[in-house]
């Protein structure tokens, strides 16, 4: 019998576990990944703790994957899939289908989303079975720790900056500096915005700059964001990664008229935010979601073009518990990453 090693937990919040399983064998439309490597997100803690519906233990979680196609299912081949190529999987894991939103083209937010570690086993584990409306192909000169948060952290920031209002030459703010703001910085930079970085203490102003941010604005200063946001101009974006809801708050009258918040920081607490605060500038607050595997090979080929990569930590499959634990510590620099090698 053929077995491969994944990292799980057997009750919510438990300590990681090493096991080996039974290689699988993909269904149709489905393939086999042979796992290089997998981000450990935030999000994952939300799948470890059963804080949503539909969570199964033992999980394995993991949703910032890259690896190679070791093994095709039925109907795979037929669609240019091939053993061998390069993929990444993200916090889209595929969609139904079938639903409105699908049938209108916009899968992101089906509300069947397979997302990795919730609707199957994820990432924390040397192998993976996966839909192919999942794949995204990785770039050449992309290597596979960088492609795998970009499936998720990555496309993310892209996607959320890329479909925002601001235009090149516009003010856009990047509140948060971690795991999801290191990415937006790069990217509203490359992007031709004129970048501030947010975040807290003085002490970050030189890596904002060294991402390429034009400003710094300490949140902890005695100025307030949003009048040192006005300052420059007012923002006509604030991409909000910081999941801080009073960090949040803060910028929204830092934008400028008809400016837009754009929040991918997830917070349960709800925003200090007044109707008087958008109305009159016409103020725009939206949510945004991940991407579909198409606008992860588009972050990925972006990230390519401006060379743009992720600040990652490698541990091994073995410590995927000290990485969690690390991730949730908020002692990560800026992601961590089990790889196989």
């Amino acid at each position: 019998m053929s077995t491969y090693r994944v990292a799980q937990v057997t009750a919510p919040n438990g300590t990681f576990e090493l096991v080996d399983r039974e290689v699988p064998q993909p269904g149709p439309g489905q393939v086999r990944i042979a796992v290089e490597a997998c981000g450990v997100c935030h999000s994952d803690a939300l799948f470890v703790s059963d804080a949503l519906p539909g969570v199964s233990f033992p999980e394995v979680p993991g949703h910032e994957i890259a690896g190679r196609i070791e093994e095709l299912g039925q109907g795979v081949r037929e669609r240019g899939w091939q053993v061998g190529d390069r993929v990444a999987v993200g916090w889209f894991g595929g969609s139904c289908g079938h639903c409105t939103p699908c049938r209108t083209g916009d899968f992101i937010v089906c509300p069947n989303l397979k997302v990795p570690g919730w609707a199957y086993d994820g990432g924390f584990g040397e192998k993976v079975i996966a839909p192919m409306d999942a794949l995204a192909r990785i770039p050449e000169g992309l290597a596979a720790s960088d492609a795998g948060p970009m499936a998720c952290a990555g496309v993310t920031t892209f996607n959320g900056l890329r479909r925002s209002s601001a235009r090149p030459g516009d003010l856009v703010a990047v509140l948060g500096l971690g795991g999801l703001g290191h990415f937006g910085v790069q990217y509203a930079v490359a992007m031709g915005f004129e970048t501030v970085g947010i975040a807290r203490g003085p002490e970050k102003a030189d890596f904002a700059k060294q991402l390429g941010a034009h400003h710094y604005v300490d949140s902890t200063s005695r100025t307030p964001v949003a009048e040192a946001l006005q300052a420059l101009g007012g923002a006509k974006a604030v991409l909000a990664t910081a999941g801080n809801s009073e960090a949040i708050t803060a910028t929204v009258d830092g934008l400028a008229p008809r400016g837009e918040l754009v929040v991918i920081g997830a917070d349960t607490a709800p925003m200090g935010i007044n109707p008087a605060q958008l109305l009159l500038a016409g103020r725009i607050v939206r949510g945004h979601p991940s991407g579909t595997s198409q606008d992860v090979e588009d972050t990925m080929a972006f990230s390519v073009l401006h060379n743009i990569r992720p600040t990652t930590e490698h541990v091994p499959l073995e410590r995927a518990g000290e990485a969690y634990d690390k991730m949730l510590a908020g002692k990560a620099r800026f992601r961590m990453v089990l790889t196989s090698d």
